[in-house]
């Protein structure tokens, strides 16, 4: 099989460069190929569904671009194509006088970005959502909305194969034969460009084309809990003010499309790639390397991994992870958050030379292959106009 463009991996940014690149250019063969029977089955069927506004970066990482343009691209790709939305914004709330002092950092940061966002104070607050509860101040996002994942994922897989894509799936990558001859799990498939959207295994592949070496992935769990009972507890979503040196936002409260409520994400360093549940899909040679970087993080408490490492763990227990979402409220009923999400894995960049958390993208590659290395949250969000960037800085002009 010969392509123009071989995009490895099915989730949304590997669907989002399919659509982008037939837009560029039309007339070219496109192959998405997927390990997986089905679109979308990590990160990006998985996902909150959040569509995040771009305040939490700094002005000079491509999240602050792409998180402010994606948030208007694919608020605008929903109403064209009638998929749901739910614009519901949200609220980041301080606990004390240092977090209101963030609040105006993240303002600050917003500003700069161009994003919609303010500070309000806690009468305000209470008006947008009376159950909210704040110190003094919190920050007001009304831009922030949520959308059904799968949905999105359905739409963009429909379009690209209207427009010619040929989706291989259930067909996983399985090693580079030189020249740009790929081997696949039935086929070799000769292509013009590899474009390396894999997601958890994104290092293993750039390393294997001569790049990504100083990276490897480490994955991380998240799971939510679903509040049950009728009316719903809050109307907006409500975040903590985060820890802006890692890259977890912390438990918060998500309204989905369709109204639910859940409490969450954890995340809890994972032992191998797909850890989802129990030992399925374990691989015991992936557990060891992961474990290894585990250990090394923890001895050395790099970023805080240890006190990160057992604070996360503490919220498998229902009762801590309850606890901390009922400090951003004025009520809540416990029992009520009763049943546990479908766990997803964060596939997050790690620098082996300096021992750190790779918080902004990272995109390598030459004119014969690119590899996007990090794609984490809020990768959904930027999708359209991300993977339009790596188009204009890796691909157009070799062509």
């Amino acid at each position: 099989m010969t392509c123009d463009f071989l995009i490895v991996g099915a989730g949304i940014i590997g669907l989002s460069m399919a659509h982008n690149l037939h837009r560029r250019y039309p007339d070219t063969s496109i192959v998405v190929l997927d390990k997986e029977d089905e679109i979308g089955a990590h990160a990006s069927g998985r996902n909150s569904g959040v569509l995040h506004a771009g305040f939490y970066y700094s002005t000079d990482s491509l999240k602050s671009r792409f998180t402010r343009d994606g948030n208007r691209t694919m608020r605008e790709f929903c109403h064209r194509y009638g998929l749901a939305i739910n614009e519901c914004g949200k609220i980041v709330v301080a606990r004390n006088e240092a977090e209101r002092q963030t609040l105006h950092e993240l303002l600050h940061r917003g500003e700069a970005n161009g994003v919609n966002v303010r500070v309000i104070d806690e009468k305000e607050a209470q008006s947008i959502d009376p159950n909210v509860r704040t110190y003094r101040e919190a920050l007001h996002s009304p831009d922030t909305a949520t959308v059904d994942p799968l949905e999105i994922l359905a739409k963009l897989r429909h379009l690209i194969v209207a427009d010619g894509t040929r989706l291989l799936l259930g067909d996983a990558w399985m090693g580079n034969l030189g020249n740009n001859h790929v081997l696949t799990r039935t086929d070799e498939i000769h292509a013009g460009v590899v474009v390396n959207c894999a997601g958890l295994y994104a290092d293993r592949i750039a390393q294997a084309y001569g790049f990504g070496e100083r990276y490897t992935i480490i994955p991380f769990k998240g799971i939510y809990l679903k509040y049950s009972g009728s009316p719903a507890p809050v109307k907006t979503n409500i975040y903590p003010v985060p820890n802006l040196k890692n890259p977890f936002l912390g438990v918060h409260y998500t309204v989905t499309v369709d109204g639910e409520v859940k409490i969450g994400p954890t995340a809890i360093p994972a032992f191998w790639r797909e850890n989802y549940k129990g030992y399925e899909r374990f691989d015991p040679l992936e557990m060891l390397e992961i474990l290894r970087w585990e250990s090394e993080l923890f001895l050395r408490n790099s970023f805080g991994f240890r006190s990160l490492a057992f604070e996360e763990f503490r919220k498998y227990s229902r009762s801590r992870l309850v606890s901390l979402a009922s400090e951003l409220v004025q009520r809540i009923e416990t029992e009520k958050f009763d049943r546990w999400s479908r766990p997803g894995i964060r596939a997050q960049l790690l620098d082996k030379k300096t021992l750190e958390l790779v918080q902004d993208f990272v995109v390598e590659g030459d004119d014969r292959s690119v590899h996007i290395l990090n794609a984490v949250s809020p990768a959904f969000t930027c999708a359209l106009p991300f993977t339009d960037w790596v188009i204009d800085r890796y691909i157009d002009h070799s062509r």
